[in-house]
């Protein structure tokens, strides 16, 4: 474990250096099948449905979103935050797929039942299935493209603007969770990603119908939140939130950048921070840093890492909190707002 002493004495190449093995390491553990899931019977109309308007502010203006539910459609167990995730990275991706001019984004449910031959052709069991469907009017995917779209690493993006993890993320949950990824898409005509997630037969419990709890009172008004984070997607989803949530939302994609904020003199109230960072500033010196002019300002750090064996409490001080990636929307505003 660090101990803050100990984190101090490290040089910042190797904090850094520390920070991308774990962040890594916790991305190709999805790929690889092996990170820790919370699989619960889940009703995905609903969950889609609770997803729908931040989705909607997350793609472009211009471009139309569809949500098509089946009737009747069936449970699967699953872990919810997880799917989210994946949802969400997809709609990011197609967004991107129909920049600049837009489109239209349709997310579709249905029923699928997938005998020997149909099953055979995904890579799976046959038996009862549920699709998710994610179709964009995008530029397509060559075929090559497609025969690499989860390899880790692998990227359409301009450099800088994307790691080529998020599909096999998605990718690796899926099939962990008993299920498959389709691609069809043709350059020039779009893109359908197809999730296949097995049937569950059996009730649903109250609380494992991942309903969002109780929104608390608000007491946004004039309240500042600064988001560091160097992923932009996850950057761009929590800045949506936050700002759907009243605050006054700031954002940086490093410490450096983060600092010069503080530096100008905004008020900035809450510090909202992933700890691996790039550019020479973690998360904690940023925080650090900050506080020399705000000695009141809150901090919630952003963490891949397990919480328990690399932030410690030692690791915290007055007024600062962790939330452990990767985290349900929900319980990040419940964090943020105590």
């Amino acid at each position: 474990m660090l101990s803050r002493a100990n984190f101090r004495e490290l040089s910042i190449h190797d904090v850094l250096r520390g920070a991308i093995l774990d962040s890594l390491t916790h991305r190709l553990l999805a790929f690889s099948r092996r990170q820790t899931l919370d699989p619960k019977p889940t009703d995905i109309n609903r969950l889609i449905g609770n997803l729908e308007d931040l989705i909607r502010r997350t793609v472009s203006p211009s471009v139309i979103v569809d949500v098509v539910g089946a009737g009747g459609l069936w449970l699967t167990e699953i872990d919810a935050s997880q799917l989210e995730n994946a949802l969400l990275n997809l709609c990011i991706n197609a967004r991107d797929a129909m920049a600049p001019n837009g489109g239209r984004l349709t997310i579709e449910t249905a029923n699928q039942r997938l005998d020997v031959r149909a099953a055979a052709k995904l890579d799976v069991g046959a038996g009862q299935y549920i699709s998710i469907s994610v179709t964009d009017t995008g530029c397509g995917m060559s075929p090559e493209t497609i025969s690499r779209a989860f390899d880790p690493f692998f990227t359409t993006k301009p450099m800088g603007q994307g790691t080529g993890l998020g599909l096999s993320m998605v990718y690796g949950f899926v099939r962990q969770s008993g299920g498959q990824v389709h691609v069809h898409s043709e350059t020039g005509h779009g893109t359908t990603m197809s999730l296949y997630l097995p049937r569950y037969v059996g009730g649903i419990e109250a609380e494992s119908a991942h309903v969002p709890s109780e929104p608390l009172e608000p007491h946004t008004e004039g309240k500042c939140v600064l988001v560091v984070e160097d992923e932009e997607a996850i950057r761009e989803i929590i800045v949506e939130l936050l700002t759907s949530e009243g605050y006054i939302v700031l954002s940086a994609s490093s410490g450096v950048d983060g600092q010069k904020i503080f530096e100008s003199g905004r008020k900035v109230d809450l510090l909202l921070t992933d700890v691996g960072l790039p550019g020479g500033m973690n998360g904690r010196q940023l925080a650090d840093a900050a506080r020399v002019a705000c000695p009141e300002l809150a901090v919630i750090f952003m963490t891949g890492y397990a919480e328990a064996t690399v932030v410690g409490n030692e690791f915290l001080g007055r007024g600062m909190a962790v939330v452990t990636k990767p985290f349900d929307l929900g319980a990040l505003i419940i964090k943020i707002r105590g």
